[in-house]
């Protein structure tokens, strides 16, 4: 869709200088300054999101259980479960076919995925009672589909979009997957943490502690790679809105709208599907929730890679195309 032009605008041709009639650039004092207020107050808005987020996050550090992860076990434990998140991460990295991504993007990505935790513990927690407040009490199910997956994701797809998505480097669509996969990772180990950490704490004596500390971050292991597909979902659909300006508010909502659905049904299965997959098995709890996470995860990471390699061939195809050759001459040998 082509971009909306004033009649002026449309049926000007170059001869007329229509600044600030029809047409805007920085020309003078006062233009100047309405761009510096313009880019302060950006600047301010993405430095009090990022420096609240930080707040949140040092909160939970000395009022919350989070300050047991200076004990080397217990951080040891959290690092443990984030690998296969981590594993996935790389995989989706290492699909990238254009430019590699600089590590100062990617480590900041991930701090903002650590740090953007925050918000979605925040808001999980008061929007069930802003719903009472209207009289709606949501069920298990509907606070994931309306509140967990929508919160949750949409915090992770900030990560990307007030760091990397502005920088010139971000220079292809499928580097918003890229982006959203390490964004995911670091929302997983920070809730990794905040599981691990609690189950710890709520464990008495020796022995429970270290049953509780090493049973949740295998628990969380398992866990950890959805958070990284779902973003990564939602990372290429932002990545796909940065190069399609026109309709990047509804290419945006889509890939939210499929990273929410996949975490909220994720969460919602977990409710019977391992206790099913148990029964069909013959095994126990943590096996019919291995066998399921296994299945779950496979069926939509092979759907992300789908999609990654269509990217990828497309990209081949336009780059690998032959140039046409021309006719030879009897001057050729």
């Amino acid at each position: 869709m082509d971009r909306r032009r004033d009649p002026v605008q449309a049926r000007n041709d170059e001869g007329l200088d229509l600044y600030d009639v029809v047409d805007w650039e920085q020309r003078t004092a006062l233009d100047s300054l309405a761009v510096a207020l313009h880019r302060a107050i950006l600047y301010t808005a993405r430095a009090f999101v990022v420096v609240l987020a930080l707040f949140i996050l040092l909160g939970e550090v000395a009022l919350g259980t989070l300050g047991s992860l200076t004990e080397p076990w217990i951080g040891t434990l959290v690092v443990l479960s984030a690998v296969p998140a981590l594993g996935l991460a790389v995989f989706v990295w290492r699909t990238d076919i254009t430019t590699p991504e600089p590590l100062s993007l990617l480590v900041g990505t991930f701090l903002l995925g650590v740090l953007f935790a925050g918000f979605a513990g925040v808001l999980n927690s008061i929007l069930p009672d802003i719903f009472a407040s209207f009289g709606v009490e949501l069920t298990l199910v509907a606070f994931f589909f309306l509140v967990v997956g929508p919160v949750e994701e949409f915090v992770k797809l900030l990560a990307v979009r007030l760091y990397p998505f502005r920088d010139d480097r971000f220079d292809a669509v499928i580097d918003g997957a890229v982006y959203g996969a390490v964004a995911g990772l670091g929302f997983a180990t920070i809730e990794n943490a905040i599981y691990i950490t609690r189950n710890i704490a709520a464990a008495g004596g020796a022995q429970n502690v270290i049953l509780a500390g090493t049973g949740i971050s295998t628990v969380r292991a398992m866990a950890g790679p959805g958070h990284v597909i779902y973003s990564a979902f939602a990372g290429y659909y932002l990545g796909l809105a940065k190069f399609n300006p026109d309709d990047a508010g509804p290419i945006v909502l889509k890939g939210l709208l499929i990273a929410a659905v996949l975490h909220a049904s994720y969460n919602t299965m977990t409710l019977f599907a391992p206790d099913l997959f148990a029964d069909l098995a013959g095994t126990n709890w943590f096996g019919g929730f291995l066998l399921f996470v296994i299945v779950f995860d496979g069926v939509f990471g092979y759907l992300l890679y789908r999609k990654l390699q269509a990217y990828r061939l497309a990209y081949k195809r336009v780059h690998d195309q032959l140039q046409p050759r021309s006719e030879p001459t009897e001057f050729d040998a």
